[in-house]
């Protein structure tokens, strides 16, 4: 009973106080629509698992020539990993199919499409260490192992 009263208290007497404090913000802003696209790839984030690459170029061949459309997938499950790459044959369609898409339901989810980044470049494999003539190599974490 107490508790109920407070809160009550709290809601009506410091109404507008309250509100102050506790603003909102949307979860994504708009700041990457306003920024010109410089390649006809788009990044798609925010897919089902159950979206597939047949899924994502019917979604978004009304936007223009696909010239791509890839489900990144997992090596081990062969399930989605939740993003795609789409690419358009020019950068104006691209523009279209990411203000039409951005934001969208597709298969239940909601997506997102932001242009896409250059891929980094991975530094080179390092080499296997090699092993004794017992067959033990050694583990620079743990110690021996076999």
């Amino acid at each position: 009973m107490a508790f109920s009263s407070g809160f009550r208290r709290i809601l009506s007497a410091g109404s507008s106080s309250f509100q102050q404090q506790w603003r909102f913000t949307p979860l994504r802003l708009e700041s990457t629509s306003s920024t010109p696209l410089t390649t006809p790839k788009l990044f798609i984030s925010g897919l089902s698992r159950l979206t597939t690459d047949e899924k994502l170029k019917e979604a978004f061949s009304p936007f223009g020539q696909l010239v791509e459309a890839n489900v990144v997938t997992d090596r081990a499950s062969g399930r989605s990993k939740g993003f795609a790459f789409v690419r358009y044959a020019s950068i104006e369609e691209a523009e279209k199919a990411r203000e039409g898409m951005n934001a969208k339901y597709l298969d239940g989810w909601v997506i997102f499409v932001d242009p896409a980044k250059p891929r980094e470049r991975r530094p080179p494999p390092q080499p296997e260490p090699e092993q004794s003539e017992t067959g033990f190599r050694t583990n620079k974490t743990i110690g021996w192992c076999g």
